[in-house]
């Protein structure tokens, strides 16, 4: 195989890999919808206005980061009773879709672009 030919078939590899990475992204409407039956006692609808000083802000955080902590929670991973059993009833896309909603969301934390 040429070099351009291999070229060519790495970039159209790396296309397809970013192509499904973008659809297996959560859904924030139905994460919006998943955080007020879910997360809003404690974090907030938006997830902005955690009830108590020990719950985290979610807004503005990370997909990844929210995706793998929940993950890590479900699993055991993470030690949190509280969160444990919130997560324990979550699905994958459950997890992606509350993930692209906080991760939408606006935050006092840092900058906002």
């Amino acid at each position: 195989m040429s070099a351009r030919a291999m070229v060519s078939a790495v970039a159209i590899a790396l296309a397809l890999a970013f192509a499904q990475g973008a659809a297996a992204a959560g859904k924030a409407e139905a994460g919006k919808a998943k955080a007020a039956q879910v997360c809003a006692a404690c974090h907030g609808a938006d997830g902005a206005k955690p009830s108590a000083p020990d719950q985290p802000i979610l807004a503005g955080q990370y997909y990844d980061y929210l995706v793998k902590a929940m993950a890590d929670y479900k699993s055991g991973k993470r030690n949190n009773a509280i969160m444990k059993g919130f997560a324990a009833g979550l699905s994958a896309q459950d997890m992606e879709d509350l993930a692209a909603w906080f991760s939408s969301q606006k935050s006092s934390l840092h900058f906002q672009r």
